[in-house]
């Protein structure tokens, strides 16, 4: 074991340090660029940077939510929802959809932002994102503490039902994760990585 001058805390007793380190050792994250419509037709579009894939059959994704959001609320009334890749050119779009605005305000016109309507769902994807995932809502979970006790913040996870991808992102029949030049979240506020194809190495598995 190699000895090393470890910084060690609790987190419930707090970290001591000027940022809270938990979300950037916990990177890069994919960002879910979700967006929803409540039963009322008004649409929303924000970015979430507890993200994730968690199932391949069914392919189920996944977010949480910290507090009661627009976008958890619109998928309890209408169980829909769909994500869009966002990529380097399409950083500042999505920073602009992080604003706090009211329901009635569309995000993608706020962002200038194209929404193409879903073929599966009721649910605008972004036009310009290189790919989009249809998703039907499969479970809202509030998330607890191991004492128990509820955190504030819900666990949507949903099943792809349709996919959308730029054929420019296929090459050969197999798609092409860099080429897209996605963009993942950090640590802080407002730290990211760009996903570059020179940046990209293989290891196959023993097995």
């Amino acid at each position: 074991m190699t000895d090393k001058d470890l910084y060690f805390y609790e987190p419930s007793k707090g970290h001591g340090l000027k940022h809270d380190p938990f979300n950037a050792i916990i990177a890069p994250r994919p960002i879910g660029w979700i967006s929803s419509r409540d039963t009322k037709g008004h649409v929303n579009l924000a970015p979430y940077s507890f993200f994730n894939a968690f199932c391949y059959v069914p392919p189920i994704i996944g977010f949480s939510s910290t507090n009661w959001k627009d976008t958890v609320s619109n998928m309890e009334q209408t169980r829909e929802f769909v994500w869009n890749l966002t990529t380097m050119d399409l950083a500042k779009q999505m920073n602009a959809t992080a604003a706090h605005v009211g329901p009635e305000v569309d995000e993608f016109e706020l962002a200038g932002l194209t929404a193409v309507p879903g073929k599966l769902v009721n649910v605008p994807r972004v036009g310009e994102s290189p790919v989009a995932f249809e998703c039907k809502v499969s479970d809202i979970v509030r998330l607890k503490g191991a004492d128990g006790k509820e955190a504030d913040a819900w666990l949507t996870l949903g099943e792809v039902v349709a996919v959308h991808i730029d054929k420019a992102m296929i090459k050969d029949g197999v798609y092409q994760t860099a080429a897209a030049r996605p963009i993942v979240r950090a640590g802080r506020r407002g730290d990211y990585f760009e996903i570059k194809p020179e940046n990209m190495f293989e290891m196959v598995r023993p097995d």
